[in-house]
């Protein structure tokens, strides 16, 4: 890795693995394309390591010209692509976004990449293609199914996830027509600082903190497997610099819980933080509403091959991730306010959550 395109490098993932990657990597110099969604935000970007090596371009992955003159002008070498519209809810409201930039805009990244990098099937030394993908492409398991290894057959069950399983597919067709050289990883929910408020733990943290009440969709029972973001870039390090190309890779954080009990933990670790808050027991604002269309049950994530191949493996407890990632929204509700200007957060919220209740 010399000169790395990461796309959504604004997002919550993105931004953090563009800060992972310039504190652990000297010599790289990272090109940051991000079109500034709701859910990108310069605020993301502030106080990086070392930001002379770094050089943010706000633009469209589906603007084929745009990453032609990137990759062309930067002489990159690898492309690390994380962006997407990732909201279930969102993907089930209008689906639309979704197919364009999940699907038509990995086509577009892949196609550039392929044109710039190829010499009829071979390769420019050096180069690689990572595609960041989801678990929620295999579907969802029953209560007592094994975890998704990375054979699993793709089951997606959402416009988000299918927009996914498509992305992914892409990639690798690339990589069998043309001999593009990709790595591809599926991680499982992702939660830590400078996650957009519309996903569960940044919820529940902001809807606590403000004695807001803590809509549970169901009965709370859906099981997720929790990666603090943190780990999950110090993966994709590890996939880009000794991963075998051509190959996926499984990331998860190696828990468990179901969504009722992330929620409860979230509201003891707040009552610890705030004994005297008029808001404690914050357990008493949790209202359960009627579940998302299609909700899926359970995501586990075998992670055997990353370990055993890369020695990659989760550190980091989930009881000690919350409390750092609640600290870190105490700290930081001025970037709440930057981040929401456009009060996309509250509307979201309104819209969504209020009619269910």
């Amino acid at each position: 890795m010399k000169n790395v395109l990461i796309t959504g490098g604004a997002g919550f993932i993105g931004s953090n693995f563009v800060r992972y990657l310039l504190e652990h990597e000297p010599g790289v110099h990272i090109v940051n394309l991000d079109a500034l969604t709701y859910a990108g935000s310069l605020e993301n970007l502030r106080n990086l390591p070392d930001p002379a090596r770094h050089t943010f371009v706000q633009g469209d992955i589906r603007d084929r010209p745009l990453v032609d003159m990137l990759i062309e002008k930067h002489k990159l070498d690898t492309i690390v692509h994380f962006a997407a519209e990732s909201h279930v809810d969102r993907s089930i409201a209008g689906p639309a976004a979704f197919i364009e930039t999940n699907i038509i805009g990995t086509f577009q990244l892949l196609d550039a990449a392929r044109a710039a990098w190829m010499d009829g099937r071979a390769a420019r030394p050096g180069v690689r293609f990572h595609h960041v993908s989801t678990d929620e492409v295999y579907g969802s398991l029953g209560p007592d199914d094994p975890p998704f290894t990375e054979q699993t057959p793709y089951s997606p069950r959402s416009p988000y996830s299918a927009s996914k399983a498509a992305s992914d597919h892409l990639v690798r067709s690339y990589a069998h027509t043309y001999g593009l050289p990709v790595t591809i990883s599926n991680s499982s929910n992702n939660y830590g600082p400078n996650q957009f408020p519309e996903k569960l733990i940044p919820l529940m943290i902001l809807n606590g903190l403000r004695g807001k009440r803590l809509p549970v969709y169901g009965d709370g029972r859906q099981i997720r497997d929790w990666l603090h973001v943190t780990e999950h870039c110090e993966a994709i390090r590890l996939i880009l610099k000794s991963g075998v190309v051509g190959e996926t890779y499984n990331i998860g954080g190696g828990n468990q819980p179901t969504n009722l009990s992330i929620v409860k933990q979230i509201c003891a670790l707040l009552d610890e933080r705030f004994p005297e808050s008029p808001h404690c027991p914050h357990e008493r604002l949790i209202e359960f509403v009627a579940d998302r269309p299609g909700h899926d049950l359970r995501y586990a994530m075998d992670t055997r091959k990353i370990r055993s191949t890369l020695g990659w493996q989760p550190r980091q407890t989930l009881a000690a991730g919350l409390r750092e990632t609640i600290d870190w929204y105490i700290g930081h509700l001025d970037w709440l306010k930057a981040v929401d200007e456009q009060g996309d957060y509250q509307l979201w919220i309104t819209e969504n959550y209020a009619q269910r209740g």
